[in-house]
């Protein structure tokens, strides 16, 4: 069972291939497709949501690749796409920036400029040009619109970190997800297995017993056999836990 949740709604899920990529699963199965596929290789960014995981009682956001992370790496994290920013019928201030300093223009690569941006506004609040540089350098705008995304990011910069809705619920959701505990060590679906050792000792016997499994991180290379070469990984070690 692969628990998680999707901005603050608990998602259990038992019979997810392990092969299945974040990205596919927000567009196919729960058809939110305000999450894009660019290049389905990791290199433009389109894809980006972020990952909301609790690191010493509080919550650390990582933007990451929908395409090249696989829903098995998703247990005891929140996820965080961009149909989650807006807050009832207000934008959340990273949207509104993007709006009033005119930073998308075709649309198609926006939605991953702003969950990096989220990202940044949330860990690094008084963030200067480099760090907005490093921020976005995972996102490309095919139609050259850097400079007034650049600008966006920058009019979000201040001392304290934008008070919003993650703000508000942040306590509660470090309690949940804490709630949610270790992941099963084998998720099987489709013919397919993750094993998720949380030691050296687990991952050291998984290998044994299961020598022709493939171990994932990242993901960045061995994603790629699924999303570009439509191959399959009958069976996965998650490295992440």
């Amino acid at each position: 069972m692969i628990r998680f949740l999707m901005n603050q709604t608990l998602r259990e899920e038992d019979s997810i291939s392990p092969n299945l990529t974040v990205l596919n699963y927000l567009r196919e199965h729960v058809r939110k497709t305000g999450t894009k596929e660019g290049c389905g290789s990791g290199d433009c960014g389109a894809c980006t949501v972020v990952l909301g995981e609790v690191m010493n009682g509080r919550l650390q956001y990582r933007s990451v690749n929908a395409c090249l992370t696989f829903v098995s790496a998703l247990h005891g994290k929140q996820l965080i796409t961009v149909e989650d920013l807006k807050d009832g019928s207000s934008l959340h201030p990273v949207q509104k920036a993007m709006v009033e300093f005119h930073g998308s223009q075709c649309g198609y690569c926006t939605p991953g400029f702003i969950m990096s941006m989220f990202a940044l506004t949330k860990n690094k609040p008084l963030a200067d040009k480099e760090d907005v540089f490093e921020a976005l350098a995972g996102n490309l705008c095919r139609c050259t619109g850097y400079r007034p995304i650049v600008e966006a990011s920058l009019s979000l910069s201040q001392n304290q970190p934008i008070r919003d809705q993650f703000a508000d619920y942040e306590k509660q959701t470090v309690a949940r997800l804490e709630a949610i505990g270790a992941p099963d060590v084998e998720h099987s679906a489709d013919g397919k297995s993750v094993f998720t050792p949380t030691n050296s000792d687990d991952l050291a016997s998984i290998l044994i017993e299961h020598p022709d499994a493939r171990m994932v991180a990242g993901g960045t290379d061995l994603a790629l056999e699924v999303t570009q070469f439509h191959r399959e990984i009958p069976k996965l070690v998650y490295l992440g836990r």
